[in-house]
C-alpha cells in the first residue's frame, strides 16, 4: 500500500507539473517557475484536501534533484573555462556576491530577524540563476553576443562561490554556530577536500572513463558515471559538506572527460526528471497566507537584488575594461536569484537553523527577479540608449576615456618569465601542501571510524594509530619529495631576483647562498609543522616516532628517482587531461549529437611558420587521402572559409578545424605540421 501511494504522489506532481510547464512554455515564462507554481497548487496550503499524502516522500526524490542539478551544472563548468573566462570575472563576482551578502544581512538585521536568518538570506541573494539567465538568452538569440560571454564568466566564478559557500553554511550551520573559529577550519577541511578530490580526481576519473568507454556500451558508461556521482556525494556528506559539493565537483571532472558529449546526453534525462521533482518539491513548502504578512520583506528584498546587482555587475565590468553598454547590459542580464538560492534557503530549513518563512520567502523573490530578467535582457539596448540620453556629457567622456585606458592597459600588460615562474610556483607548492593535509586527515578520519579490521591489529604493528600514521607518511613520500624540490628552485629564483646591487661577485655569491638556504630551511620546518600538526592524533610514543622518521628518510633516498617519476607522470596526467580542446564553447544548453556521429572527433590547429603545411593546399597535401580527416572551417583573419575547396591554399596564422576520428586527427596532426612522411 505504501508503494501505491508513493506512485500515487509522484504520478500526480509530474502530471500537474507537465500541464503547469505547457502553459509556461506557451506564455514563454521560465519553466523553473512552473515546476514551483506546480508544487503549490498539489500542496498542503492551497486545495482543501492536498493531493499529495506523503511529503517525506518527495523530499526524499528532491534531495536527489539536488544531486543531479550540481552534477549537470559541473558538467557545463570545467576547469579550462577558469583560464578561459579571464579576470573580469573574479572582480565582478567578489565585488557583486560580496555586496549582497552584506544587503542581505543588514536587511534581515532591519527586519529584526535572528543572525542566522540574515546570514542566509545573504547567501541567498548572492548567486545569479545560471539556467533562468541561459535559457532567456538562447531563446532571445543574444548568446553569443560580447555581453552573454562576460555574464557566463560572472555565472562560472558565482558557481565556485556558491560552492565554496553551501560547504561553508554545511559545516557552520552542523556546528550551531557562527564563530569565527568555526568559519576557518570549515573553510580550511574545504580546500583541503576540493585539491584533493580535483587532483586525484583528475587523475583518475577521465582514464576510467575512457576504459569504460572502450565497451561501447551506453548502459555500461551511465552506471559508472552515477556510481562516481553518488560516491563523491556521499563522502562529501559524511566529511559534513552538503551532498551538492560531492555532485558538483565530480561533475565538474567528468566534464573532462573524452565522452563528456554523450555523458550529458545519457544524464540529461534523469537531470530533467529529479530537477522537476526538486522545484516542486520547493513550491510545497510555499505558504501564500505567511507571504502576505511578510509582502514587505519580499518587496524590499527583490527591489534590492534588481537594483544591487545592476549597479554591482555594471560597476565591476566596467572597472574592469569593458565598455558602458556592455557592463550595462551584463548587469541587467544577471538581476535575479535562481536554483542555488533555493539549495541555500533548503540548507538552512534541513539544518534547522533558520526560521520557516525564509524559505517562502527566497522562492518567492526568485520567481518575481526571474519573471523579470526576459524583460531587463529583451529591453537592455533601449535602457542603454536611455542612460546615453540622460547621462551628463561629462560622465559619458569619463567612461569613454577610462575605458579606452583600461584597455590599453591590459593590452601592454605582461609578465615576466620569473615572476609566473614564482607565481606558479607557489601554486604548486600549495596544491603539495593541500594534498599533505588530505592524506593525515583521511588518516585521522580512518582513525575515528574505527573499523574492526584495524582495531584487531596484532601487537607488533604498532597498533592501529601508528600503523595509519606509517601510511599516511609512505604514501605522501613522493609528494614531500616533490615540494622539496619545488622548495629548492623557488629559493634559488628567489635568491638570484632579491640579492642585487653593488656587491662583488663573491660576496654577491654568499648573500644569495645565505637568501636561498634560509627559504629552503623554513620551507621544510614549515612542512615538518604542517604534517605534525595534522598527524597529531595519531602520533605514535617518542621513541617508536623516531624510528618510523628514520625508516622513511631511508625509503625517501633510496626511491627518491622512482617517486619522482611517480609525481612527474601524475603532472603529465592532468595536464594533458586539461590541454585537451574543451568540448562546449558556450555555457547554451548542450545539444547531443545525432547518434551517427557519436564517434566523430574536432580538432583546431594553427598553421605556424615551421608548419609543413605552409604555402601549399588541401590537395597538394593529400590531407583525406593519407589521414582520412577532413578540413571542415579555415579561420582566417576576420574571413571564416567553410567546407574549404580543395585548391585552398594555408597561409600564415590560419586557425583550421578538422573532422575525423582520434586516429585520424593525429595522422593529420603529424601532416599538417610537418612531420608525417608524405609530406616531405
Amino acid at each position: 500500500m505504501h508503494n501505491a501511494t508513493f506512485l500515487q504522489d509522484l504520478a500526480v506532481v509530474m502530471l500537474v507539473a507537465g500541464l503547469v510547464t505547457v502553459a509556461f512554455r506557451w506564455f514563454r515564462q521560465p519553466v523553473v517557475l512552473g515546476y514551483i507554481l506546480a508544487g503549490v497548487l498539489v500542496g498542503p496550503h492551497v486545495l482543501p484536501a492536498p493531493l499529495i499524502t506523503s511529503e517525506a516522500s518527495i523530499q526524499t526524490l528532491a534531495e536527489l534533484g539536488v544531486v543531479f542539478l550540481l552534477f549537470s551544472l559541473g558538467l557545463e563548468f570545467n576547469f579550462r573555462k577558469i583560464r578561459q573566462i579571464g579576470l573580469t570575472a573574479f572582480i565582478v563576482a567578489p565585488l557583486e556576491t560580496g555586496l549582497m551578502f552584506f544587503a542581505g544581512y543588514e536587511i534581515g538585521q532591519a527586519f529584526g530577524w535572528k543572525t542566522m536568518d540574515s546570514v542566509y538570506l545573504g547567501g541567498v541573494m548572492m548567486i545569479s540563476s545560471t539556467t533562468i539567465i541561459t535559457k532567456t538568452l538562447t531563446e532571445l538569440g543574444r548568446h553569443r553576443e560580447k555581453f552573454a560571454e562576460v555574464i557566463f564568466g560572472i555565472l562560472i566564478a558565482e558557481d565556485i562561490i556558491a560552492i565554496l559557500l553551501i560547504a561553508s553554511l554545511s559545516g557552520v550551520g552542523a556546528g550551531g554556530g557562527l564563530e569565527l573559529g568555526a568559519v576557518l577550519a570549515t573553510v580550511g577541511r574545504l580546500s583541503i577536500f576540493l585539491v584533493a578530490a580535483v587532483v586525484l580526481g583528475l587523475l583518475v576519473v577521465p582514464r576510467l572513463l575512457a576504459f569504460v568507454g572502450r565497451f561501447k556500451n551506453d548502459e555500461t558508461l551511465l552506471v559508472t558515471v552515477l556510481g562516481l556521482c553518488f560516491g563523491l556525494s556521499l563522502l562529501a556528506v559524511k566529511l559534513k559538506f552538503s551532498v551538492g559539493l560531492g555532485a558538483f565537483i565530480i561533475g565538474a571532472i567528468i566534464a573532462e572527460a573524452e565522452d563528456i558529449r554523450k555523458i550529458e546526453r545519457l544524464t540529461a534525462p534523469l537531470r530533467d526528471m529529479f530537477s522537476a521533482v526538486f522545484f516542486v518539491a520547493i513550491g510545497l513548502l510555499i505558504e501564500p497566507e505567511l507571504l502576505r504578512e511578510y509582502a514587505l520583506p519580499v518587496a524590499v528584498i527583490s527591489a534590492t537584488i534588481i537594483v544591487g546587482k545592476i549597479l554591482a555587475c555594471s560597476f565591476g565590468s566596467f572597472v574592469a575594461g569593458y565598455d558602458r553598454g556592455v557592463a550595462l547590459r551584463a548587469g541587467l542580464g544577471l538581476a535575479q536569484i535562481g536554483e542555488f538560492s533555493f539549495i541555500i534557503a533548503a540548507l538552512g530549513v534541513t539544518l534547522g537553523v533558520t526560521s520557516h518563512f525564509l524559505y517562502s520567502i527566497a522562492v518567492t523573490v526568485s520567481a518575481v527577479t526571474a519573471m523579470l530578467t526576459p524583460y531587463l535582457i529583451r529591453h537592455a539596448d533601449k535602457l542603454v540608449r536611455l542612460h546615453d540620453r540622460l547621462a551628463p556629457r561629462s560622465l559619458l567622456n569619463y567612461q569613454r576615456d577610462y575605458s579606452d585606458w583600461i584597455q590599453q592597459f591590459w593590452g601592454r600588460r605582461e609578465r615576466s618569465l620569473p615572476r609566473q615562474m614564482i607565481h606558479k610556483m607557489l601554486w604548486q607548492l600549495g596544491v603539495n601542501a593541500a594534498l599533505l593535509a588530505a592524506l593525515f586527515l583521511a588518516a585521522v578520519f580512518l582513525d575515528r571510524l574505527d573499523l574492526a579490521w584495524l582495531r584487531d591489529l596484532p601487537a607488533w604493528t604498532g597498533g592501529r594509530k601508528t600503523l595509519l600514521w606509517l601510511a599516511a607518511m609512505l604514501l605522501s613520500l613522493p609528494i614531500f619529495i616533490a615540494a622539496l624540490r619545488k622548495l629548492e628552485a623557488l629559493s634559488m629564483l628567489l635568491a638570484e631576483l632579491t640579492v642585487r646591487g653593488r656587491h662583488g661577485r663573491p660576496q654577491k655569491t654568499a648573500i644569495r647562498t645565505l637568501v636561498s638556504n634560509t627559504i629552503l630551511f623554513t620551507g621544510i620546518v614549515v612542512l615538518g609543522l604542517l604534517i605534525l600538526l595534522l598527524s597529531s592524533a595519531l602520533l605514535p610514543p617518542w621513541e617508536v616516532l623516531l624510528v618510523l622518521l628514520v625508516l622513511a628518510g631511508v625509503l625517501a633516498a633510496v626511491l627518491k628517482t622512482f617517486f619522482i617519476k611517480i609525481y612527474s607522470r601524475a603532472q603529465i596526467v592532468i595536464r594533458d587531461t586539461l590541454s585537451r580542446p574543451p568540448a562546449t564553447l558556450h555555457m547554451e544548453p548542450a545539444r547531443p549529437l545525432p547518434p551517427l556521429l557519436e564517434e566523430v572527433e574536432l580538432l583546431t590547429l594553427r598553421i605556424g611558420a615551421d608548419s609543413g603545411a605552409l604555402g601549399r593546399t588541401i590537395q597538394e597535401l593529400r590531407l583525406r587521402t593519407l589521414t582520412g580527416a577532413s578540413a571542415v572551417v579555415i579561420k582566417r583573419g576576420t574571413e571564416t572559409i567553410i567546407n574549404p575547396n580543395p585548391d585552398v591554399r594555408f597561409q600564415l596564422h590560419d586557425e583550421v578545424l578538422l573532422l575525423g576520428s582520434a586516429e585520424q586527427l593525429a595522422e593529420a596532426r603529424q601532416l599538417l605540421e610537418g612531420r608525417h612522411p608524405a609530406a616531405n
